[in-house]
C-alpha cells in the first residue's frame, strides 16, 4: 500500500500552519485563509537538495560562533544612478539583500527594475534578469523602447526554481531580478505556481542563496484586488526590503514607498515621472503636488509632512456639505478614515464646531497616503475653512498633532519642515509650540499654539 502524502493547511495571511482545515486561522484569526498543500518528504523541498545527485545548491550547515568573534564590516553600497530609487533603498543597494517590489498591474515595476539592471551593467556589474511572464524578445523590445543599453545584461525566461538555482550558483551574478515570484515553481512540490506553498518555498530557497553567495535579489510581487501583496504574509517577513508602488496608474507620476527596510529608513518615499523613456526621478516633488494649488479656495490648505528623511509639502482639501441622509458621511482619501471621525469629535468638544448634520470629505492631493499624525491640524483647518466658506491666508503652511484634550502636540523634525516651507516661498507657518525654532527662519513668520481653539482663532480672527 502506497504511503499517503502528509497534508497541511497554511494561512495565506500570516503563514501559520495547522493539520486540519478550519474556517478561522488559529494564529491570526483571519477567516477563510487556510489553503491545503502537500508536504514534501525529505529535505529536497526545503533545502534545495538535488534529487539526482544528492547534493545541495547551497551550504545548509552553519557553525556555532561567538558574536564577539564575528567580523562586522560596513560594506559600501552600490549606487544605481537613479537618485530616487537609491533614496528609497536607504542610500544604495546592499550586497546580499533581498527586496520585494509590489504594485498594481502596469504601474511600472518591471520597467523600473530593467532600468536599474541596465545602469548596473553599464557600471561593469554582472546582472541576470529572470522573467517568468515575458519572453526574451518582449524584454528586448521594452529595452529598445526605453533606449537602454542592451550589451551585457543576461536574460533568462524560466519558471523552474531548480534551474534558476543552478544558473545562479554557476554564473555567480551580483544582482538578480525575479519577475515574478508568483510564477516560480519547485519540482519538489505538487502544488501549482502561485500557491502558498510554492511562493513560500521558492522565496525561502532564493533568500538562502542570496545570504550564502552575496548576490542581491529583487522579487517582483503581484497584488490582490484589495491592494495587498499576493501570497503568504511570510513573504514580507523573509525579505529585507518591501517596496510598494502608490498612485494612480492613469497619472504620469509614480510613488515608491519603503514599507520595510532593514538597511534604511521606513516610509521613505521616491517620486518618479513616467515618460516615453521610462521612469525619471523627480527631485522636487513638493512643487508637483502644489502645482495646481490656489490659496483663494475655501477648504484647501498646505501640510508639511515628513516622508522618511525628506519633508514634503502636500495640499489637503476638505469639503463640508449639508447631509441628506440619516447618517452623515465621513470619507477620507489619503488620510486615515478612523482618525477623521475622532478629529471631528475633538473639533466639536474643544472648538464648538458641530458637524453632526454635515457630510465631511477629506482628500490628500496627488495620490499621497499620509500615515503620520502631524496631518491633524491641517485637516481640521481645511474642514473649518470649508464650513465657514472662507479661504485660508495666502502663504500659510500647517502641521501638528491634535490630542483628544484639544492640545497641539509636536511633530518630529519640525525644523526641517519649516526650512522646506521657507525654501518653497511660504511666508507663515502655524505649528505646535514645542516645534517653535530657537532661531528665526528668514522669510517665514512662525505662529506657535498650544490649543486647538487658539489655532482656529489665529486662522479665523
Amino acid at each position: 500500500m502506497a504511503k499517503r502524502d502528509k497534508v497541511e493547511f497554511v494561512c495565506s495571511e500570516c503563514g501559520g500552519t495547522t493539520v486540519k482545515w478550519q474556517g478561522q486561522c488559529p494564529h491570526c484569526r483571519a477567516w477563510n485563509t487556510l489553503q491545503e498543500f502537500k508536504v514534501p518528504t525529505g529535505a529536497a523541498g526545503r533545502y534545495g537538495t538535488d534529487k539526482r545527485s544528492g547534493r545541495g545548491f547551497v551550504d545548509t550547515t552553519g557553525a556555532l560562533q561567538d558574536l564577539a568573534d564575528v567580523t562586522a564590516e560596513e560594506a559600501p553600497r552600490v549606487i544605481t544612478g537613479l537618485s530616487e530609487f537609491d533614496r528609497v533603498m536607504g542610500g544604495g543597494l546592499v550586497r546580499g539583500g533581498v527586496s520585494l517590489i509590489g504594485g498594481d498591474p502596469g504601474i511600472g515595476k518591471s520597467t523600473l527594475l530593467l532600468q536599474v539592471m541596465a545602469r548596473l551593467v553599464a557600471g561593469g556589474v554582472r546582472c541576470v534578469y529572470v522573467s517568468g511572464e515575458e519572453s526574451a524578445g518582449q524584454i528586448a523590445l521594452r529595452a529598445q523602447r526605453l533606449q537602454l543599453p542592451l550589451q551585457g545584461l543576461q536574460l533568462m525566461s524560466e519558471i523552474e526554481l531548480e534551474h534558476i538555482e543552478a544558473v545562479i550558483t554557476e554564473k555567480k551574478p551580483e544582482f538578480v531580478v525575479i519577475d515574478s515570484i508568483q510564477t516560480l515553481f519547485s519540482g519538489a512540490l505538487d502544488s501549482a505556481p502561485g500557491s502558498v506553498s510554492q511562493v513560500r518555498e521558492c522565496a525561502a530557497r532564493l533568500t538562502r542563496i542570496a545570504k550564502t553567495t552575496g548576490a542581491t535579489l529583487f522579487f517582483v510581487g503581484h497584488v490582490t484586488k484589495d491592494g495587498a501583496l499576493a501570497g503568504p504574509r511570510i513573504l514580507e517577513h523573509i525579505v529585507d526590503t518591501v517596496l510598494y508602488f502608490e498612485g494612480d496608474t492613469h497619472s504620469n507620476f509614480r510613488l515608491v514607498r519603503a514599507f520595510k527596510n532593514r538597511f534604511g529608513a521606513v516610509n521613505e518615499l521616491g517620486v518618479f515621472a513616467m515618460t516615453d523613456h521610462g521612469l525619471r526621478g523627480v527631485t522636487n516633488p513638493s512643487a508637483i503636488f502644489l502645482s495646481e494649488y490656489k490659496s483663494n479656495i475655501p477648504g484647501s490648505t498646505v501640510l508639511v509632512t515628513q516622508e522618511g528623511t525628506r519633508p514634503l509639502l502636500v495640499e489637503i482639501q476638505a469639503l463640508v456639505d449639508e447631509t441628506h441622509s440619516p447618517a452623515p458621511r465621513r470619507l477620507a482619501v489619503g488620510v486615515d478614515n478612523q482618525r477623521l471621525a475622532m478629529l471631528l469629535a475633538v473639533l466639536h468638544r474643544h472648538a464648538g464646531v458641530a458637524l453632526f448634520d454635515q457630510d465631511v470629505f477629506v482628500n490628500a492631493v496627488g495620490g499621497v497616503k499620509i500615515s503620520e499624525t502631524a496631518v491633524d491640524l491641517a485637516v481640521l483647518a481645511a474642514i473649518c475653512s470649508s464650513w465657514r466658506d472662507k479661504p485660508l491666508e495666502r502663504g500659510l503652511v500647517i502641521f501638528g498633532e491634535v490630542g483628544l484634550a484639544g492640545e497641539i502636540r509636536p511633530a518630529p523634525r519640525g525644523q526641517e519642515r519649516l526650512r522646506e516651507a521657507a525654501k518653497l516661498g511660504f511666508s507663515k507657518a502655524l505649528i505646535p509650540r514645542a516645534n517653535a525654532p530657537k532661531q528665526p527662519i528668514e522669510g517665514l513668520e512662525v505662529i506657535a499654539v498650544d490649543r486647538l481653539a487658539d489655532a482656529l482663532a489665529q486662522i479665523f480672527p
